[in-house]
């Protein structure tokens, strides 16, 4: 925001915060309720015809998260079974996808939210949740008994993650991908990655163990609003 106010010239700049759910995300930013949206928020092409990315700040993969007694290591393992993912997500629609496509035969739960995703895995409505590998981080470090849970380590796609803005708006965008950019480029960034990912976060110290990946690194060093998973692939 401070670069805003500083492109702009003004003395403050209020910021007042709305949240959004997978769900609602894209419709807020597309009826001007948000000018902002930092989230778990996949570029991707099809989401590019409504609404604009800044450089890319994350990358992931999709994966299952599983009980251990569950042994359960693949997406075809799943055949016949129960999986749940959230709402509105890419997860939600490549799950749909590859059990047409895999003749799977799995049933697929829909979360309103991550939380209640990650209810219906804990409960045992569904054996798995398909969801980014970071949220399953953050689901497993704050789980009651994380001991219990194992994230599998099929990646099912590689996807990044940008600060979406609106379309059409191309000095506001230009203003925020400066300033991303000027972060990616500074010892900075390397700082906070550390402060929230493979450090223990006050006040319950969880730690989510999670270094980051070379697909980041290279994202970081060279910025791009790609939506292409190819333009994430490390060689």
């Amino acid at each position: 925001m401070a670069a805003v106010q500083k492109h702009l010239n003004m003395s403050g700049l209020k910021v007042v915060t709305n949240p959004v759910t997978a769900a609602n995300r894209i419709p807020l930013m597309a009826n001007g309720t948000i000018d902002l949206e930092c989230g778990s928020t996949t570029n991707n092409a099809e989401r590019q015809k409504q609404v604009a990315f800044a450089p890319t700040m994350f990358v992931i993969a999709n994966r299952l998260l599983t009980k251990k007694s569950s042994n359960i290591g693949s997406l075809a393992d799943l055949k016949g079974k129960t999986l749940v993912a959230t709402a509105g997500t890419t997860t939600h629609k490549q799950m749909t996808m590859l059990n047409a496509e895999r003749k799977l035969g799995m049933k697929i739960l829909v979360g309103k939210d991550h939380p209640e995703s990650f209810l219906m895995l804990e409960t045992g409505r569904a054996v798995a949740e398909a969801n980014d590998d970071i949220l399953l981080a953050g689901q497993v470090a704050t789980a009651r008994n994380p001991d219990q849970y194992v994230i599998g380590s099929e990646a099912l796609s590689v996807e990044p993650y940008g600060i979406m803005l609106r379309r059409g708006d191309p000095q506001f965008k230009a203003v925020v991908d400066a300033a991303l950019t000027d972060l990616y480029r500074s010892d900075e960034f390397a700082k906070i990655y550390a402060k929230w990912f493979t450090s223990a976060i006050p006040p319950r110290g969880i730690n989510l163990k999670f270094p980051m990946s070379p697909q980041l690194k290279a994202a970081i060093a060279k910025p791009t609003d790609s939506p292409d998973p190819a333009a994430y692939t490390v060689k």
